[in-house]
């Protein structure tokens, strides 16, 4: 039998992570946590085998709550769960000691296998996630404007006039994973369309026009 503690903020999520788990006749929710405090003494207390981290939690965030648990407990494994696609996040909960990387949008089974492979010593990590990670490690420094080598590399295709869609075939990736660059590079320039981030990058000479 796995054991599971759940550690979210949200009292509805955490009903739900019950009840998909309470169908599975090898997990067992042993504990709930709404915030990082919690699931660090609930951690050290009850010794699950693994912990569903959020990392936006009220009072410490998920990952240092995951570092003080790997700390404390170190049998335990830490599979996050969360809204957060932001490559800072997902880089921080694994140099914190996570095994898995989960977004909230996974469906039920995945959730269900992600444990079961995390409480077996496997990492987890949807492959989406997985491009973002590798453009992390293969761009430590940040670039002109704060963007990466990467979000620079889909901002000139954006300023080609070029879809999600054709950078995606292009570089490779998935198309999802553009998106996420495409996101976080409107964030970054403080624009709200494609069309404003290629006048940006044009105008502030991130990108040669043509």
């Amino acid at each position: 039998m796995i054991r599971v503690l759940i550690a979210d903020d949200h009292a509805i999520l955490r009903q739900g992570l019950r009840l998909i788990l309470r169908e599975a006749p090898d997990l067992s929710v042993v504990g709930e946590a709404a915030t990082g405090a919690e699931a660090i003494a609930q951690a050290v207390a009850l010794a699950p085998d693994v912990v569903l981290m959020d990392i936006e939690l009220p009072d410490l965030s998920g990952i240092e709550a995951t570092r003080r648990i790997r700390a404390l407990s170190p049998q335990t494994r830490i599979l996050v769960l969360t809204v957060s696609d932001r490559s800072e996040d997902l880089v921080g909960a694994l140099k914190a000691g996570a095994r898995g990387y989960l977004l909230k949008s996974a469906d039920a089974a995945t959730v269900l296998d992600a444990i079961r492979r995390v409480a077996a010593g496997q990492a987890v990590l949807p492959p989406d996630l997985t491009a973002l990670l590798l453009d992390e490690l293969a761009e430590p420094q940040p670039v002109a404007e704060g963007l990466t080598e990467r979000e620079l590399e889909v901002l000139g295709y954006i300023v080609q006039g070029l879809g999600n869609k054709e950078i995606a075939a292009i570089l490779h990736l998935s198309e999802n994973t553009v998106k996420t660059h495409v996101r976080h590079i409107l964030s970054k320039l403080n624009v709200r369309s494609r069309a404003e981030a290629a006048a940006y990058a044009v105008r502030a000479g991130l990108i040669p026009e043509g």
